[in-house]
């Protein structure tokens, strides 16, 4: 017994140690896993319609790389503008803020004139958004051969996990010890059923809600309602993060564009009409009560895998704190049910 629980943890360690170790090489595979863990449920559907599973995965496949190809093409250009407009705008937010702060600062005043030498030194000789990525993180041609390849690596990755998704589970089950097999099914049903139905009911929240902030603020005026609505509606996956960050920068970059307080109102009401529709229709719909993820502990895991593993981290925070929920739960359960608690 205790030679298998030293083989459990030395496992458990190298895990571990080679998530740490290769992080960046992870990167592409953590993502093509998590695009086809979301898009299995579609294949199964699909052969239950009488196609073979390799059909099935050639058309979610199909729909996946034409849909994210129609918005890399309709979205990059205005992203790419409104990126520029933002850069170029930096230093009248420095301004701004600088005369905001002050009265409160006790007349001291933040280095606004360090911060508009640093834009214009690595900004301001770009001849656009492209042309500054291009300069400052492609300066060698190594690491865009190597960025282009983990971006190529994601559908590929993606395609043949997909195909192969139902015979790599059966094989897991089929390693496990028979002992504990039953248990350990469950638990991975269970995880599968609460991770399964965030991130499918998340990745739906995040697309509405980033629609209606960026049309909303678009309405209401706002030169970068499309960087400031996307990225609001990305991060919303992290609880509040996403309404109290995008309603702040909108609120400054409303104020500088107009320098009216009263246009604020149109921000708030746009962030406000997001907040009642995640909280009224969104959540209890895509998301329900019974997933077991409490926003506290979404958000402290992203920290923490973001602190120990880097990019990669993030990426492997909500399956890790799916899976530790169901075990904290299913512990909760077989202690409930022990002597030792119903022991009077």
């Amino acid at each position: 017994m205790k030679r298998q629980r030293n083989l459990v943890l030395g496992l458990l360690a190298f895990v571990v140690l080679a998530v740490w170790l290769l992080g960046s090489v992870l990167t592409p595979f953590l993502i093509g896993a998590g695009l086809a863990y979301v898009c299995d449920p579609i294949v199964d559907r699909l052969e239950t319609l009488r196609l073979s599973r390799t059909s099935g995965v050639v058309v979610v496949f199909a729909v996946v790389v034409v849909v994210f190809t129609l918005l890399l093409l309709l979205l990059l250009p205005q992203l790419q503008q409104q990126i520029n407009t933002l850069v170029q705008n930096l230093p009248r937010y420095a301004d701004w803020i600088q005369q905001t702060t002050a009265p409160y600062l006790g007349g001291r005043a933040l280095d606004v004139e360090s911060i508009k030498t640093l834009i214009a030194d690595n900004w301001g000789t770009a001849g656009g958004f492209a042309s500054s990525v291009a300069k400052k993180a492609f300066s060698s041609g190594t690491a865009l051969m190597a960025i282009a390849m983990n971006i190529l690596l994601i559908p590929v990755i993606m395609f043949y996990l997909l195909r192969d998704w139902d015979h790599m589970v059966a094989w897991i089950k089929s390693q496990l010890p028979r002992r504990y097999v039953g248990t350990i099914s469950e638990l991975a049903q269970e995880t599968d059923q609460v991770l399964g139905q965030f991130i499918r009911g998340q990745l739906l929240v995040m697309t509405v809600l980033g629609s209606v902030y960026i049309v909303g603020l678009w309405l209401a005026g706002l030169d970068l309602a499309l960087v400031i609505g996307l990225g609001a509606g990305i991060v919303s996956f992290v609880p509040y993060v996403g309404v109290i960050s995008g309603l702040a920068i909108s609120s400054i970059a409303m104020l500088v564009q107009t320098g009216d307080p009263f246009a604020l109102i149109w921000v708030f009401i746009v962030f406000g009409i997001g907040q009642v529709l995640e909280q009224v229709v969104l959540q209890p719909l895509l998301l329900g009560d019974a997933i077991g993820l409490h926003p506290v502990w979404v958000i402290f895991a992203v920290l923490a895998g973001g602190q120990l593993l880097g990019f990669a981290g993030v990426l492997i925070a909500l399956p890790v704190a799916a899976a530790v929920a169901v075990v904290v739960r299913y512990g909760g359960r077989q202690w409930r049910s022990s002597r030792l608690y119903l022991d009077h």
